[in-house]
């Protein structure tokens, strides 16, 4: 890309992603201590022993996999957050519609100028986008040396080059708002697996049927499967939005950078 216009930037690197998401489990590892495990939240105050008072207390009990879940969801909330703040960065400061209405009636009255500096005042993805088809239009509309296709290709490729470095930052972490949306409902039902298997072991170790332990059981292990399938509601929600915002600024790309092209080529009849 050209000297005047920088790639966008934003989004966490991959070691401050993976720091991110231990640091959301051992978040989760500290809540499940001690916010569930409170001991006002259970019978006698004693955690291991004692009933559950409040929905808490019987999160608490769910085992193990609760920390790690809510650390899945902190997981999704966060990067759902980072996404929310690069991709309207990227947008720039001005809606994406908007501001390609505003290059096309720039660029059908010659006015690049006004153009290059609409680019610089929106910012963001497109506006660099944009930008570099424009340096680039009137970089070879100058070249006496290239024929038409030799500058169309030229400003073509430009938009191409421009589009690969800016589309990679708009997709980052996805992949981690994607993953969380097929573990979460995973790590769920394993957690509820593993809680009714104890469950009913510890009501054939009792003797007598208990009815209120094998239910008080039963409702500690469906705490996994709410944790997750909330974990993965969220992450599949805030992962079709992302994907939305992002394909409409790679249309707004495309139809900016037709524009550019179908105006070369009218003007170099």
């Amino acid at each position: 890309m050209s000297a005047s216009t920088n790639k966008t930037s934003g989004g966490f690197p991959l070691v401050i992603s993976a720091l991110a998401i231990l640091i959301c489990i051992l978040i989760g590892i500290f809540i499940y201590k001690g916010i569930l495990g409170a001991a006002s939240n259970f019978e006698g105050g004693d955690p291991d022993k004692g009933h559950p008072h409040n929905i808490l207390g019987t999160m608490y009990k769910g085992g193990f996999i609760v920390p790690i879940l809510i650390g899945f969801l902190l997981t999704v909330i966060t990067f759902a957050i980072e996404r929310f703040v690069t991709i309207q960065r990227a947008s720039g400061k001005q809606r994406a519609d908007k501001f390609v209405h505003t290059i096309k009636q720039l660029i059908s009255e010659k006015d690049f100028e006004g153009a290059l500096a609409a680019c610089h005042q929106q910012k963001g993805s497109l506006a660099n986008v944009v930008h570099e088809g424009l340096s680039k239009y009137q970089f070879v509309k100058s070249d006496s040396s290239l024929d038409k296709e030799a500058k169309v290709h030229a400003i073509q490729k430009a938009l191409e080059e421009a589009t690969s470095m800016e589309l990679p930052m708009l997709s980052k972490n996805m992949v981690v708002i994607s993953t969380m949306a097929s573990i979460g409902t995973l790590a769920g039902l394993i957690g509820t697996v593993v809680g009714m298997i104890r469950a009913f072991a510890a009501l054939a170790n009792a003797g007598a049927p208990d009815t209120s332990a094998l239910a008080t059981g039963i409702s500690e292990a469906l705490v996994n499967t709410l944790v997750g399938i909330l974990t993965s509601a969220f992450a599949i929600i805030f992962y079709n939005l992302f994907s939305n915002r992002v394909d409409q600024i790679t249309y707004a790309m495309d139809e900016a950078g037709f524009s550019i092209i179908q105006d070369f080529q009218a003007s170099e009849k």
